[in-house]
């Protein structure tokens, strides 16, 4: 049961909207996906007899699930060709226009859904710093960047207090979704109505500010930093950037893409605050299909150059025997052999495609997993049939069969349904990577993590 002061602080904000707000509260939230085009298309998606989509207006890879299909369940969930999304956490990356090949940071990044979004937008020749600091929830990270196919992430359990000794003014973008009282949640989320209180706000936003502090130094002159959070209180948006403002006078809040202005309520101007915090948006959920969400664009002045990563590179040379088997992997399995630098990070032999050096301690992800090499040869890994399946020589597409891709989500072995030459394969979903089969007389054998399997594919 929310406490009554919730209520009086919406009445408050919200005015005449509020019994609009109040009622929609009492409805079933909604389900939406976003495309992750690293893996799939739009139109691919949207054709799925398995999904009833209906489009956002402020992004053409953003859609409302219309049916109750149990989504982890499907395919092109499995193949990461979709991700389950919230649209008003789907607005905030679609806050600005990002270019291929930026650097981006994204700070309180699990589970992953603005990296993911992040990494698409990047492209492959940008630099992803996905930093979370609870480990358990970094691990759940990395496991939808894989999912994803993402190949340019750094992926770090660190304080944020940690890195701007670390990454001096490297970013063009710096997202903060910041850990929040989780108001905009409540109506999905049962423990976000237990754990409110105001006691909780004054907490966050103590929090936010430290966050915030610590996200400005790794801003580029001239780059950005994304504020958002799904709360609704004013101590936690509009007053947390107009104190952040207050304390770092070279950034200004800028507007966000108008088609987003379309879809959210100006933020809350007065008190004392900045005439541009209208620009920041308010993302309510009787005024567009989702749940609460806040977003503040800032830029910083200026037009410096890049600064310098300033740590030591804890990547190891791969020795000669290890080098020699992948070597001989990529040579045998792969068109191409992928750009990258091959090296060995702890116990892992990693594929590392984007420039930054690999910290000493909290790393989760430092690039590509390409496997293990046991008596010479390499044993291939899940990611790197995830990342670089379209790469593989030998392709096998399930789409065309529900026996076969229901068996082999399922575990199961299955027939090669082709005829290709044994040795190591892609087994691909509508041209989207789903995982490893080795061919063997006509037989895939099933390399499908035990842990991602399941019996009850839709």
């Amino acid at each position: 049961m929310l406490s009554e002061s919730f209520f009086i602080r919406m009445k408050s904000i919200l005015g005449s909207e509020y019994d609009d707000f109040v009622a929609e509260l009492e409805k079933a939230p909604v389900r939406a996906v976003r495309v992750n085009k690293i893996k799939s298309e739009t139109d691919t998606v949207v054709g799925s007899p398995r999904l009833a989509l209906s489009p956002l207006s402020y992004t053409d890879s953003g859609f409302i699930l219309e049916n109750d299909i149990q989504i982890g369940n499907t395919p092109e969930h499995h193949a990461g060709m979709i991700y389950v999304q919230d649209p008003g956490a789907m607005a905030t990356v679609n806050a600005l226009d990002i270019e291929s090949g930026w650097w981006v940071a994204d700070l309180c990044a699990a589970p992953g859904g603005k990296s993911t979004q992040l990494a698409e937008k990047i492209g492959p020749s940008g630099f992803l710093l996905a930093n979370e600091f609870v480990p358990k929830r970094a691990k759940i990270l990395v496991s939808n960047l894989e999912r994803l196919g993402v190949t340019n992430a750094l992926v770090t359990s660190l304080d944020t207090g940690e890195l701007p000794a670390m990454f001096p003014e490297v970013f063009d973008l710096v997202l903060t979704d910041a850990p929040c009282s989780g108001e905009g949640m409540l109506r999905k989320y049962d423990a976000a109505s237990e754990e409110w209180s105001e006691e909780n706000v004054a907490l966050s936003a103590k929090r936010q500010s430290e966050i915030l502090d610590n996200a400005a130094r790794l801003v580029r002159r001239g780059g950005y930093l994304l504020y958002s959070t799904c709360t609704y209180s004013e101590e936690e948006n509009e007053e947390q950037i107009t104190r952040f403002l207050d304390r770092h006078g070279d950034f200004e809040i800028i507007p966000v893409r108008e088609k987003l202005v379309g879809v959210t309520s100006d933020g809350l101007a007065g008190d004392g605050r900045p005439e541009a915090i209208k620009h920041t948006r308010r993302f309510y959920p009787h005024k567009s299909r989702g749940e609460g969400q806040y977003i503040a664009l800032m830029r910083r002045a200026g037009d410096g150059e890049r600064g310098k990563i300033a740590f030591r590179d804890c990547a190891r040379a791969l020795p000669r025997d290890k080098a020699s088997a992948v070597e001989a992997f990529f040579k045998d399995s792969l068109t191409d052999i992928p750009r990258g630098r091959l090296a060995e990070v702890g116990e892992n032999l990693v594929l590392i495609t984007h420039p930054s050096p690999i910290p000493r301690h909290s790393v989760f992800m430092s690039g590509i997993l390409v496997g293990e090499v046991r008596h010479g040869i390499l044993h291939p890994s899940h990611q790197l049939a995830s990342a670089l399946g379209r790469c593989f020589k030998r392709q096998v597409e399930l789409s065309g069969s529900e026996e076969l891709y229901k068996k082999y989500l399922g575990g199961e072995e299955i027939p090669d349904p082709q005829g290709i030459d044994n040795g190591w394969c892609a087994i691909l979903f509508c041209g989207a990577p789903l995982g490893l089969g080795k061919i063997s007389g006509g037989v895939i054998k099933n390399h499908y993590p035990k842990g991602l399997r399941t019996k009850n594919t839709v």
